[in-house]
């Protein structure tokens, strides 16, 4: 199953004009590609120089080999103090530097406050959520249809589901679902000041740790109910630990699956064909999991040693982007399936797994798994109850949410 993108000759990596890379970089005429000026420079070398926002040099590692060692090598930190760590905005700055969350620290502090919440990600804990997450997702359905169409799918569907599961593992109530999301989307862009970050991830924090006291009097069979009763965490790293997992538990499962939807939507031959087959489902998600990557301006690290990377000398001090979705197009790494292109979308793809879509090494994402299984059962039921759906506009209506850390729909209006 092979879908090319929307690509014209203007935006292909060899038309690229050789300008300065700066980050974050323009976009081409197809919205499932990473920026031209990306893709023109992975093809060139595996790590290149590049600009930040704010004129600081850094480092832009492309290449997927390349990729994996930085994001596994100890001497990059993931700590955001580091000095010359890379920042695309002052906002951003605040944010990760202020009162920063585990995924924010290196080792041994980010595997000590990983470790309390590992065990409730793990695959056979996650397996077990499935009948109730599909619950969710038909439930979810039944109100969308109920509502008429057409439908946003994004704020209808997409962001509902991921948003009432991690509530109920949480234990944080889904009425309070507009308060948090609201201030997720705040702290997730790029274009929010160092003001509306700080005011945003405070009244996040007190929301949470105003409902982990509460839960170490009245707990419940949730993780802050966990957490909030454990003696070894500070009430300040139990908000935090439940921020972390509440932003990154909603917001970047409900992009997934709407931009995966419409990469569906778009080929009704291929939806049918999964469809028909919905064994075919957990390896589609893998390749559209590559395909899309929806950390779209990477990954930030510090080098605090000199190290090489092909052939180039990182400096200590020097900041480090790693470009997930240009390592997830990588021809050395994801030519397979029959010599499929890695710029189009091949759902039986037999290597698409590799992908680094939830990154690498010791801060891999921890809620993988739970996304998987997410967005299997998304697409699965989706493509199996509502087998007219379609999209309700013109495609070239549709708006990206260009300026986030995550990459995504603004909207997408469905009928069915």
């Amino acid at each position: 199953m092979t879908l090319r993108t929307l690509r014209t000759p203007s935006d292909t990596p060899d038309t690229v004009p050789a300008t300065p890379l700066s980050v974050p970089a323009a976009y081409g005429s197809c919205p499932f590609d990473p920026p031209p000026a990306y893709t023109h420079a992975s093809r060139e070398s595996a790590i290149t120089r590049a600009t930040l926002p704010d004129g600081t040099p850094c480092w832009l590692v492309t290449g997927h080999d390349e990729v994996r060692s930085v994001l596994a090598d100890s001497r990059f930190s993931a700590d955001a103090r580091t000095p010359g760590f890379p920042f695309l905005s002052p906002g951003q700055r605040q944010l990760a530097t202020a009162k920063p969350s585990f995924i924010r620290m290196d080792d041994p502090e980010h595997a000590r406050l990983r470790r309390m919440v590992t065990k409730d990600f793990l695959v056979r804990r996650i397996e077990a959520l499935r009948p109730g997450i599909q619950a969710v997702v038909d439930e979810t359905i039944d109100r969308m249809v109920a509502k008429g169409q057409p439908a946003d799918l994004v704020g209808d569907f997409a962001l509902p589901v991921p948003s009432l599961v991690i509530c109920l593992m949480l234990g944080v109530p889904y009425e309070d679902h507009d308060l948090f999301q609201s201030l997720s989307r705040t702290l997730l862009d790029n274009s929010t000041t160092p003001e509306q970050a700080a005011g945003a991830h405070r009244r996040l924090m007190d929301y949470l740790a105003g409902l982990a006291a509460h839960k170490a009097d009245h707990p419940g069979d949730d993780i802050l109910s966990r957490l909030a009763a454990r003696e070894d965490l500070t009430a300040q790293e139990t908000a935090s630990l439940g921020f972390m997992l509440l932003v990154t538990g909603h917001e970047s499962t409900a992009s997934m699956s709407a931009i995966a939807m419409l990469a569906l939507l778009r080929d009704p031959e291929r939806a049918a064909a999964l469809r028909a087959d919905p064994a075919l489902v957990p390896g589609a998600v893998e390749e559209l999991l590559r395909w899309l990557t929806i950390i779209h301006l990477g990954l930030g690290r510090a080098a605090t040693e000199d190290v090489e990377i092909a052939g180039r000398t990182v400096r200590a001090g020097d900041g480090v982007i790693c470009m997930l979705s240009t390592a997830n197009r990588d021809p050395a790494v994801f030519g397979g399936a029959g010599g499929a292109d890695p710029d189009e979308l091949h759902l039986a793809r037999d290597d698409a797994r590799r992908h680094l879509a939830f990154g690498f090494g010791v801060h891999q994402c921890l809620g993988q798994t739970l996304a998987r299984v997410e967005l299997q059962i998304i697409v699965e039921t989706l493509l199996r109850r509502l087998p007219g759906l379609c999209l309700a506009v013109p495609e070239s209506e549709l708006a990206y949410s260009t300026g986030n850390i995550v990459y995504g729909l603004k909207a997408l209006p469905v009928a069915w």
